[in-house]
């Protein structure tokens, strides 16, 4: 099943706008032409339904609520970078959940791990997102943008403000420390 804003229920119909103040429809009308955008890029970092409508619920909450009612200069970047700091924080805020069950669980059992489940693909992708939730900003959104909403490193650049050289820069440094992150057995214990 293909995963768009119209299979989660994310879509508006601009014809029932009628009850939007007309100075609010260019809100509509950014959901209408960058849903389907977001919600790829948010599916690939959050990898579940449930907080994919919430990020996707909270971006355009934000772009609807700026101070003044001011649509922003550039709404696809900001749409962009807003939804992918909420999905970041909901890692970070999950990653903070999930180290607190562990400790929780090993104080109460004594059970040995199963080493299988280090090869299992889903929680190899947790320990990814974990790693690239831990990763500095300026590296993160680089690893977001270009590898999981696909950006070429132009589009990459231009949203971040900085220069396609240094967009490729910053993605080969994000890839170095996760590949080192994700090669240490301790840090595959403690993620």
């Amino acid at each position: 099943m293909a995963i768009n804003p119209t299979s989660l229920g994310l879509t508006f119909d601009l014809t029932q706008a009628r009850s939007v103040p007309k100075s609010q429809r260019w809100v509509l009308v950014a959901m209408q032409e960058l849903g389907p955008v977001l919600v790829t890029m948010l599916w690939r970092i959050l990898g579940n339904e449930e907080d994919v409508c919430d990020a996707y619920q909270d971006t355009f909450l934000r772009l609807a609520h700026l101070p003044n009612q001011q649509k922003p200069d550039n709404v696809r970047a900001y749409l962009l970078r807003t939804a992918s700091n909420l999905a970041i924080s909901m890692l970070r805020q999950k990653q903070r959940l999930l180290k607190h069950r562990e400790s929780f669980v090993k104080q109460n059992q004594h059970d040995t791990p199963n080493p299988g489940a280090e090869l299992d693909s889903l929680h190899l992708q947790e320990q990814l997102r974990a790693g690239i939730s831990e990763l500095p900003d300026y590296l993160g959104d680089v690893i977001v943008l270009r590898d999981l909403a696909q950006m070429p490193y132009e589009q990459v650049a231009k949203i971040l403000g900085i220069r396609t050289a240094a967009a490729r820069v910053y993605r080969h440094k994000a890839i170095k420390l996760l590949a080192a992150w994700m090669s240490r057995p301790e840090s595959r214990d403690e993620r």
